[in-house]
């Protein structure tokens, strides 16, 4: 992993755009079949109104951009806080990112936010622990 002052300002943003054949691939790799990510009319009848994507898709897409930014080490270093704001519907186009917290070098504000309309779908925080040197 990179020295803490070589922390970016940024992380480097992850982008994934969600359509039914990705949703369906994720069910199976983590054998999620909950009707809600792939029964269209079953999820028209909830109160998400529609198929949405797999929460942990979108903490998966925050891992990818600390991974690109930080190394494949600040994932085993990592403390990752999030919260979820709205679900992730078909054909959205997402990005994940973070900013460095002021007076914090190594923690960041992440989220995953729509491209569409930049409104978040999912906010926290990460806290990179760099194991002690030997």
């Amino acid at each position: 992993m990179q020295e803490p002052h070589a922390f970016p300002e940024a992380l480097t943003p992850a982008r994934l755009t969600v359509d039914a054949a990705l949703i369906a691939a994720y069910a199976e790799l983590t054998q999620d079949f909950n009707p809600i990510h792939l029964d269209a009319d079953f999820a028209a009848s909830t109160p998400m109104g529609g198929v949405i994507a797999h929460g942990t898709m979108s903490i998966g897409l925050v891992w990818q951009s600390i991974e690109r930014s930080l190394g494949t080490a600040a994932l085993t270093e990592a403390d990752l806080d999030i919260r979820f704001i709205k679900p992730v519907r078909l054909g959205e186009a997402l990005v994940a990112g973070g900013q460095r917290r002021a007076g914090s070098p190594h923690a960041y504000e992440v989220w995953v936010r729509s491209e569409h309309d930049n409104s978040d779908r999912l906010v926290g925080s990460v806290l990179i622990e760099p194991a002690p040197s030997a």
